[in-house]
């Protein structure tokens, strides 16, 4: 799917002010309300948007530490078995299939190191892996974060 300039102001603003309707939106970028509800309904049918729930901050809420886990799997088990596995673990915030040493990635959280220690054991409980290596991250030092993705991948911007 290709962004256009409008794609990319549109989904700056929506970044930035997620609560806003579209109406305002519409006034805001100079355009008709129907555009942005085509825009927008467009972007959320082919998957650009996946969401407009509120992003919540784990540390917040009582989750301070995070980790990422790099996992070695059974191959007999396979990625899908392991998935539904992690999935049912609440602190697994995400995984990812890798290259390299390992076969799974996932960001992870925990309310202290103890905690942390719980939702490995939790995660390593499943005959389907067989090995996990721990980092703890210290610092955030870029959230997450797709704008300058938009702003490079709009056309004529």
């Amino acid at each position: 799917m290709q962004l256009d300039a409008l794609d990319a102001r549109l989904l700056t603003l929506l970044d930035e002010e997620p609560r806003i309707g579209v109406l305002e939106t519409s006034r805001r970028l100079g355009v008709a309300r129907g555009t942005v509800q085509a825009r927008l309904d467009k972007l959320v049918a082919r998957g650009a948007i996946r969401g407009f729930g509120p992003q919540v901050e784990p540390a917040v809420i009582g989750f301070g530490i995070t980790s990422f886990v790099t996992l070695e799997i059974s191959q007999r088990y396979g990625h899908r078995a392991v998935a539904d596995h992690l999935e049912g673990i609440p602190e697994v915030l995400e995984a990812h299939t890798i290259t390299g040493a390992g076969d799974v990635l996932c960001r992870i959280v925990a309310r202290s190191n103890a905690d942390l220690q719980r939702v490995i054991d939790q995660i390593v409980g499943y005959d389907g892996i067989v090995r996990a290596s721990t980092i703890i991250a210290l610092a955030e030092l870029i959230p997450y974060r797709v704008l300058p993705l938009v702003r490079t991948a709009a056309i004529g911007s």
